[in-house]
C-alpha cells in the first residue's frame, strides 16, 4: 500500500459540495445561529441515497431551518417522491415552510407540527426512507415505530449517534434482529458536529 494523503481533513474538505445559493445560505445562517444541520457533505449524501433507492415517501424527524428536507426533496423529485418532516418548534416549523416555497420544493415537502413520536404512532402508510434527526435521547424511543413505518427493505439513516444520548439507540438497533445496521465514525466537514456517527440500517424483510 502507498502513503496516505498529508492533511486528510483539508483534502476532503476540499470537496465538500457548496449546493446552491439557497443551501449556501442557508448553512451560512444556521451557522450564525448555532441550529445544528447536516451540512452540504452529509446533505449531498442524503440526496444521494434518496436517488439511488428510488424513495418515492420519505419521512424526516427534525426539519429545523430546512436544509435537509430540501436535499432530500431533489434527491427523490426524479422518481416523483415527497418528503413527510416533522418539527416540534411552530416558529422553526414556519420558518422551513418559507425556505420551501424559495428553493422550489414546497410541492414535495409537508411539514407536521408536532412530537415526533406522536405524530408518528397517528401514522398509517409506510415510507421508503427514514431519516432521524430529533434529540438523540429520543432516537430509541421511535425506533420502534421507525420499524413500523418503514417498508421491509427500507433504508433508516440516523445522524449524530456519536452523542452519548444516543448510545441506546446505537445498542438497540445493533441487537435487533429486524436491522442490518452498521454505524460509522465520520468526517463532515460543516456537519454540527464535524466528526460525528451514522447509523444506516436496511429493515430486514419479514420472513414468512
Amino acid at each position: 500500500m502507498g502513503k496516505m494523503i498529508e492533511d486528510l481533513e483539508g483534502y476532503f474538505k476540499s470537496f465538500s459540495p457548496r449546493g446552491d445559493d439557497l443551501l449556501a445560505e442557508l448553512q451560512e445562517e444556521a451557522e450564525k445561529e448555532n441550529i445544528p444541520i447536516v451540512g452540504p457533505v452529509m446533505g449531498q449524501l442524503l440526496s444521494i441515497m434518496a436517488g439511488v433507492t428510488g424513495a418515492r415517501r420519505i419521512l424526516e424527524l427534525g426539519t429545523a431551518n430546512g436544509y435537509s428536507a430540501i436535499w432530500f426533496a431533489k434527491g427523490c423529485a426524479v422518481a416523483g417522491g415527497k418528503v413527510v418532516s416533522l418539527e416540534s418548534d411552530p416558529e422553526m416549523a414556519k420558518r422551513a415552510r418559507k425556505n420551501f416555497q424559495r428553493a422550489g420544493v414546497a410541492d414535495r415537502v409537508e411539514v407536521r407540527e408536532g412530537d415526533a413520536m406522536t405524530e408518528m404512532v397517528a401514522m398509517k402508510g409506510l415510507f421508503d426512507l427514514i431519516f432521524l434527526d430529533i434529540d438523540k435521547q429520543s432516537y430509541a424511543k421511535v425506533l420502534g415505530e421507525c420499524e413500523r413505518l418503514l417498508e421491509p427493505g427500507g433504508l433508516l439513516i440516523a445522524d449524530n449517534t456519536a452523542f452519548n444520548d444516543a448510545k441506546e439507540f446505537n445498542a438497540a438497533i445493533w441487537e435487533s434482529d429486524k436491522w442490518e445496521a452498521v454505524n460509522l465514525l465520520t468526517f463532515l466537514p460543516h456537519h454540527s458536529e464535524n466528526y460525528d456517527g451514522l447509523c444506516f440500517a436496511k429493515r430486514v424483510l419479514q420472513h414468512m
